[in-house]
């Protein structure tokens, strides 16, 4: 009797032990499933955002078309008072990212071009020989290409019946004015003369060299032969007839270039044009004659690209001395450009082209970063001139800004949702 007794009394106290664990449990986790439900209810999202895509968004939770969840988007995942695009990164995801700071600078930029030139003639200083009367070569004083010439040199003679002729006439009017010089009518005497004025600059129009027109006058025998002579110093690259050769004013007898200045073209690219002028000092080398360096000019620019490499041609002009320079040679050129002094330059790497706009991202504060569009000048030297939109001294990123720049485009559409939806 007591043994059962015993085993009842022990059942209740079980019993009430367990209910009394149980109200416990109860009364502890209440409150905390009330804080979660009060929680979630705080964090309701506002919507739902295409990961791939921030633009495309769900008033419930669904997926993509990969099957991706669309990421809830909550009314605390703003950035407080920062202006939309503006991101914050804690100091361990810069490290990670390795995110890069340089500062912007004030600094003198210059450009030199170097690039390969080709020689070539000056064009200024070819001579294209041509006779001022029909006739046939009797006789070639300079009968091969490359033979340096100087300004008389006798070229060749030629026989013209109408030169002879020309000549008759001043030895007619010359002998006539001799028997008319001392007639007592002035008319006579200055018909005599305006005759014979009129016979040699005949003559001197078809090149009679003077040394010939001189010994007409003394001796009043007419030549055969005539010489013509060359016009200019230079190297002789043509020879346009040969000896016995009938040639007219269209023949071409002799080309002639004077090598004394050269020039030398080369081609740059567009953006290198702003950094050239007329003016500008070039050097060249040869990579025959390492030691010796040619100084010249820029002469020229023209006024159109090629339409296959897309270049600018320019032209320069270089001295010649000992006539080292030779037309189709190539040659090293190095051309001095203008230096822009005190202008605002931030490192190329820094600038985000997105084909409509520059931009780059300043630091503002550690680990905050704010999107800056800027207007931009030459670069140089991996430096990059910005004329509107940064000032000396501010903190500018030059890596992973890429990055950054995701999350800041992605902020920003949020911000613009955010707005519809109020």
């Amino acid at each position: 009797m007591n043994n059962k007794l015993f085993g009842i009394v022990l059942i209740i106290a079980v019993s009430v032990t367990a209910a009394g664990g149980y109200w416990l449990g109860a009364a502890r986790t209440t409150p905390d499933a009330n804080a979660d439900t009060s929680a979630s209810s705080a964090r309701k999202p506002l919507y739902y955002r295409n990961a791939m895509n921030p633009e495309v968004t769900s008033p419930v939770p669904t997926k993509d078309a990969m099957g991706m969840d669309y990421k809830p988007v909550y009314a605390d995942d703003s950035q407080g008072s920062d202006p939309a695009g503006v991101v914050r990164v804690d100091p361990v995801t810069v490290q990670s990212i390795g995110i890069r700071i340089a500062k912007a600078e004030s600094r003198s930029m210059g450009h030199a071009i170097r690039t390969v030139g080709r020689v070539d003639y000056d064009e200024r200083l070819l001579v294209k020989l041509h006779p001022k009367v029909e006739g046939w070569i009797e006789q070639l004083y300079i009968d091969t290409t490359g033979e340096p010439v100087r300004k008389d040199d006798k070229l060749l003679g030629i026989y013209s019946p109408e030169l002879v002729s020309t000549q008759l006439e001043y030895v007619v009017a010359q002998k006539s004015l001799k028997t008319l010089e001392k007639s007592p009518f002035p008319d006579v005497r200055r018909g005599a003369e305006e005759l014979v004025k009129t016979s040699v600059d005949r003559l001197r129009f078809f090149d009679m060299p003077e040394h010939q027109l001189d010994e007409l006058k003394n001796t009043l025998e007419i030549k055969k032969q005539v010489h013509i002579h060359s016009p200019a110093d230079g190297i002789v690259l043509k020879i346009g007839a040969r000896q016995g050769q009938y040639v007219t004013p269209q023949t071409e007898l002799y080309a002639i270039a004077d090598l004394s200045t050269v020039w030398v073209y080369v081609d740059i690219y567009e953006d290198e044009l702003s950094w050239i002028a007329v003016g500008d000092s070039a050097n060249l080398t040869l990579t025959g004659l390492p030691d010796k360096v040619f100084e010249g000019k820029l002469i020229y620019i023209y006024p159109y690209a090629e339409s296959l490499t897309r270049t600018i041609k320019v032209r320069m002009e270089f001295v010649n001395p000992g006539l080292l320079l030779k037309p189709a040679m190539f040659a090293n050129v190095a051309i001095e450009g203008k230096v822009l002094p005190d202008v605002i330059a931030v490192p190329s790497e820094a600038i985000i082209r997105s084909g409509t706009r520059e931009q780059i991202f300043i630091q503002r504060e550690p680990g905050k970063f704010e999107p800056r569009e800027i207007i931009l000048g030459v670069s140089s030297d991996g430096w990059t001139q910005v004329r509107q939109g940064v000032a000396p001294g501010e903190d500018v990123v030059v890596s992973a800004q890429f990055l950054i720049d995701s999350e800041s485009k992605l902020r920003e559409a949020t911000a613009k949702m955010r707005e519809v939806d109020q």
